[in-house]
């Protein structure tokens, strides 16, 4: 369990890197085809792993039930990557020009209407 703990670790890392590196070097107005791509990617990629971390610290901090390590942190990748798919899709929709504050609301509450219905 360690290792998937120390891997996912390593990939917050290289995200986040990975993130600032596309923030700060490429240029979405010169090459669109390859920085759309890669920061929805990296952005996918951060997002996830960091929630997933932190979502296993808050999962360890307060526990709520008496859960195993590998259960908490099943539960906590789960629930960092509904956290990355949704954050993905409300960028999406601010890029195309349809979002709204409530639709923003909304997907994220369809996710965790998703996440509550997994629970088990």
């Amino acid at each position: 369990m360690t290792t998937l703990l120390y891997s996912i670790i390593v990939a917050a890392l290289l995200s986040l890197t990975s993130l600032l590196a596309v923030l700060f070097r490429i240029s979405p107005l010169t090459s669109p085809v390859q920085a759309l791509p890669a920061f929805f990617l990296s952005i996918f990629l951060s997002v996830s792993t960091i929630a997933t971390l932190i979502l296993f610290a808050l999962w360890k901090w307060f526990p709520v039930h008496a859960w195993d390590e590998g259960k908490i942190l099943h539960i906590a990748l789960r629930q960092g990557l509904f956290l990355g798919v949704s954050t993905l899709i409300v960028l999406l929709f601010f890029l195309l020009g349809i979002l709204t504050w409530w639709i923003g609301v909304l997907i994220y509450t369809v996710f965790l209407l998703i996440e509550l219905a997994l629970q088990h």
